[in-house]
Parts: structure tokens; C-alpha cells; sequence
């Protein structure tokens, strides 16, 4: 199979560095994982292994009051159920910050809203048939969540994600996911 762009040897780098700095901020209070479903286009799906080292509370933003703010790194594994393709599976790296507010409770449980646009490297810019143009790409999201538990330390997400280059190059056809989620926090 042809090379296409693979950065494979950066992926380790990439990891390491982000493990380092995302694991002297991290108290016990908020950190949290998350792993998603991904259901994309066509035959495409995957699995997201995300982790929140922190979370905060920004106070009294105008028109929005306070908003809860966590920044996640994740792995994502994309695979294309399409045999004809070669290029059937890829890897992402990515980094987001993620704001989120409560707007209603359903059976004790706060239901959240959540947004958030990040940045991603692929591993392989080819994958289910197209030329993502770059490695780098945007990572945006926006979904809804519902916290459940006795601390509220457990949450499901329904959320779109999309992933571009923003026309960094010709090429940008980008990747749409629905993701089913589960995080814990501890």
C-alpha cells in the first residue's frame, strides 16, 4: 500500500508531549474519560479514547452567564468498511476546548449543551476514498449530554463532529461523525 502522506513516527512524539503536559495539571476532582462511537459517511466508523485533565467554570460570560469549559486530548481510530478502498483506516490525534452549559434537567439529571473547535493530525491524508489535503485538521463538534450518578460524575453525549481543514488546501472535503459517548469522572 502506498505511503500517501503517513506520518506515523510523528504520532509517538505527538502522544508523549501531550501526555506530559496534560498530566501535571490534572487533580482527581475533574478528570474524566470519555470514549465515543463514531458513525460516519457511507461505511466509515470508529472509536474517540478521550481525556479531560481539568475542567473550570467561566463566571458570568454576557448573554450566557457562567459556562463550563474542559479541554480534551483524544485518539481517534476511523475505519472504511469499504473493501474497494486501500485506504481504509486512519488515526487522529486531537486537542480541543469544549464549553458547555446546563439548559434543562431531565429526572434529576442536568442535560448540557456542548460546542467546541479543536485541531487534529491525521495519520494518512488519504482515507475512504478521498485526499483530506493535510495532515492538520479542525475538530468541531456540538452535541448534547446528560449527567447521571450519584456525584453526577457520569455523563452520555449525542454529538455531531467535523473534520476539515477550513481550505488550508484545495483539497477539503472533510469527514462528518455522529458520536454516542460515555465519560466518567473521578
Amino acid at each position: 500500500m502506498p505511503n500517501n502522506g503517513n506520518v506515523s513516527g510523528f504520532f509517538p512524539l505527538v502522544a508523549m508531549t501531550l501526555g506530559l503536559m496534560f498530566s501535571s495539571s490534572a487533580s482527581a476532582a475533574d478528570t474524566a474519560f470519555a470514549v465515543d462511537y463514531l458513525i460516519g459517511e457511507s461505511d466509515v466508523d470508529g472509536v474517540r479514547l478521550g481525556f479531560r485533565p481539568h475542567e473550570t467554570t467561566l463566571k458570568d460570560l454576557p448573554l450566557l452567564g457562567d459556562v463550563d469549559v474542559y479541554w480534551e486530548v483524544s485518539l481517534n481510530y476511523w475505519s472504511d468498511g469499504d473493501s474497494s478502498n486501500e485506504d481504509d483506516e486512519n488515526y487522529a490525534i486531537a486537542l480541543s476546548p469544549v464549553f458547555t452549559k446546563q439548559f434543562a434537567t431531565m429526572f434529576g439529571n442536568p442535560i448540557r449543551w456542548e460546542a467546541g473547535i479543536g485541531v487534529s493530525i491525521l495519520e494518512d491524508t488519504m482515507f475512504a476514498g478521498k485526499d483530506m489535503g493535510t495532515h492538520f485538521q479542525f475538530e468541531d463538534r456540538i452535541g448534547v449530554n446528560m449527567q447521571f450518578g450519584e456525584k453526577l460524575n457520569h455523563s452520555v453525549a449525542l454529538r455531531y463532529m467535523h473534520y476539515s481543514n477550513g481550505g488550508l488546501d484545495s483539497e477539503n472535503p472533510g469527514i462528518d461523525f455522529i458520536s454516542l459517548a460515555y465519560s466518567t469522572q473521578f
